[in-house]
């Protein structure tokens, strides 16, 4: 679902972790895997962002965190609210922060496209519409890892 690039704007908690982001798109994506669900407290709604396309401010205030092999995430060191994930080995999906979407001053005109790992998703809760998703097994063929690897 590609859209006209508009600038949104957006932060953490406490202020202290602001972006600008040229978006390109209107797609959300929910990831369910238990890394998600533990470091948000629920399913991890984000939106694709290109690195180039995004300036921060108070980039001091960012902790990242290497979760796995190949990807890492980032917080706010002072309320620690989660900000992005990220893909750190070489391939097309390093060009792009998955930036969480309760960070957008105005997530308006955003819609869920997709959910993964929808087999490791809780029963407490579900989401509605017509949108691809993905099993575990879909999902790491789609990074290219075998489920062995993992």
């Amino acid at each position: 679902m590609s859209a006209e690039a508009t600038i949104r704007e957006g932060g953490c908690l406490c202020g202290a972790v602001r972006f600008s982001a040229k978006v390109s798109t209107r797609e959300v994506h929910g990831c369910h895997c238990e890394m998600c669900r533990r470091w948000t407290g629920s399913a991890f709604l984000a939106v694709t962002v290109p690195v180039r396309e995004i300036t921060w401010t108070g980039s001091e205030a960012i902790r990242r965190y290497q979760s796995s092999d190949w990807a890492e995430r980032a917080n706010c060191k002072e309320c620690g609210a989660p900000l992005y994930y990220h893909v750190t080995t070489e391939g097309p999906f390093s060009a792009s922060l998955e930036l969480s979407l309760g960070l957008f001053d105005d997530p308006s005109g955003l819609t869920l496209s997709k959910e993964i790992f929808i087999d490791h998703k809780p029963q407490a809760f579900a989401y509605s519409g017509d949108h691809p998703r993905l099993t575990r097994k879909e999902t790491l063929a789609g990074f290219g890892i075998s489920e062995e690897d993992n």
